[in-house]
């Protein structure tokens, strides 16, 4: 059982635009001309060692991981400067921060809409299964590079071969997972089906500039009510908290 009461379930979540050319404009919520992001800019240049680009972002990506808290943020309009300000910051909202980080060094980025079965979350929320939306929007970051459209988790994790599942019930998130192993939204294009997702995508929801626009147009996951009264609480539950709570001991 899902829950509807706190979502904007009057929004008719169609698909959008079958592509988007990306750009590498400063948004809302993608903000890197702010002090922080151009601070996460400089470390990460620094300390990769290399021009490229992909070095850059893996760089600010172990940084992002290693000093910004996970936890269960629901605003998805969180600019990146806050994010790195608080230290803390949902999957979705360190992803962000990423894209940021590729638009301040001339990585054009978009967002692909997808629309994901709430059960998916089930795991993370054990004892709150009630509380956990029936469906929930998804941004997921591409990155053109080399002339041509990436995964974040093809930049992040090329390398990587044969991993562990992707089981979204530990302390681990997505945002951890794609530095190790591809993710398959639509198709099982990982070794062995270790993070073949596909059954949980509801609906493709298109290409959009940015996540910006992506949630303008089909809103997101919680109603602006569940958001204001939600977000100052679950901002102080991280994925190793809330899978203690639900009876699962943290890996």
């Amino acid at each position: 059982m899902t829950c509807l009461l706190l979502t904007p379930w009057w929004r008719r979540r169609t698909p959008g635009a079958a592509s988007s050319d990306g750009s590498v404009r400063a948004t809302r919520t993608l903000d890197h001309g702010s002090d922080e992001v151009t601070a996460l800019v400089a470390r990460a240049r620094a300390a990769a060692g290399s021009p490229e680009p992909v070095m850059l972002l893996r760089v600010a990506h172990e940084i992002v991981g290693r000093e910004v808290r996970p936890v269960y943020g629901v605003d998805e309009r969180r600019p990146a400067s806050r994010t790195l300000r608080d230290g803390r910051g949902s999957c979705s909202q360190r992803l962000a921060v990423l894209e940021a980080v590729a638009r301040a060094t001339g990585v054009p980025t978009r967002a692909r809409g997808l629309l994901v079965d709430g059960r998916f979350w089930y795991p993370r929320f054990p004892r709150l299964v009630r509380a956990v939306p029936r469906h929930v929007v998804l941004a997921w970051p591409e990155l053109y590079l080399d002339g041509r459209w990436l995964p974040v988790d093809e930049v992040l994790g090329a390398d990587a071969g044969v991993a562990e599942p992707f089981t979204n019930d530990g302390p681990e998130t997505l945002f951890d997972a794609v530095a190790r192993t591809r993710v398959a939204w639509d198709a099982p294009t990982c070794l062995d089906g270790a993070c073949d997702l596909t059954e949980h995508v509801v609906r493709e929801l298109g290409r959009y500039m940015s996540r910006d626009e992506l949630f303008a147009r089909h809103g997101q996951t919680l109603c602006w009510v569940a958001r204001r009264l939600g977000d100052p609480v679950l901002r102080r539950w991280s994925p190793v908290t809330v899978t203690a709570v639900g009876g699962r001991r943290p890996r």
